[in-house]
């Protein structure tokens, strides 16, 4: 069963849902990252349905996530790699897994750890400022109108409630 696209709302989280947000996607693209590329490799390591991996695949491939690499002829076979746009999904995954090793774990330590290749040290996703540089907490965060809606949504239309927040003189505060 399909749902509704988000592809209208008026939110960059609900279009990038939109893309990456069906169950099992992100794992998909986990184990793509990981160089987990082949079909009956990914159903094999996901335990998922042939239908379902396909319909993941079909979605990626449609959004320039994903990409079909020919490995071989007769018959033709494919395997998957990230296209840039997908490369570009890894600190969001990281960020998932970051929350997963903290909440979903006893000790607060998941079961893998990401590390820079030229180092060996342990990487992390982190909010900074552009102008100072210095982290930023999310209680310090306020999100504020854009540049690609110039309205906030009427009510009765989707994202009418945030909006009335978003577009409040100091915009929403975020997670306090």
């Amino acid at each position: 069963m399909k749902r509704t696209t988000l592809s209208d709302y008026p939110c960059s989280i609900a279009r990038a849902l939109d893309a990456v947000g069906e169950w099992w996607t992100p794992l998909v693209l986990r184990d793509i990252a990981y160089g987990v590329r082949r079909f009956r490799e990914i159903q094999e390591d996901l335990g998922i349905s042939a239908n379902v991996l396909a319909d993941r695949l079909e979605t990626l491939v449609r959004e320039g996530i994903i990409e079909p690499r020919v490995y071989q002829e007769r018959p033709q076979r494919s395997e998957y790699v990230l296209t840039r746009k997908g490369a570009e999904l890894i600190p969001a995954l990281l960020a998932l897994m970051r929350w997963g090793d903290r909440y979903g774990w006893d000790e607060h330590d998941g079961p893998v750890r990401v590390v820079h290749e030229a180092c060996g040290e342990e990487v992390r996703v982190e909010i900074r400022c552009t102008c100072c540089g210095r982290e930023v907490q999310p209680g310090e965060l306020h999100a504020r109108p854009g540049h690609a809606r110039v309205k906030p949504p009427a009510p009765g239309e989707p994202g009418y409630l945030s909006g009335r927040r978003l577009y409040a003189p100091d915009g929403a505060a975020l997670a306090r």
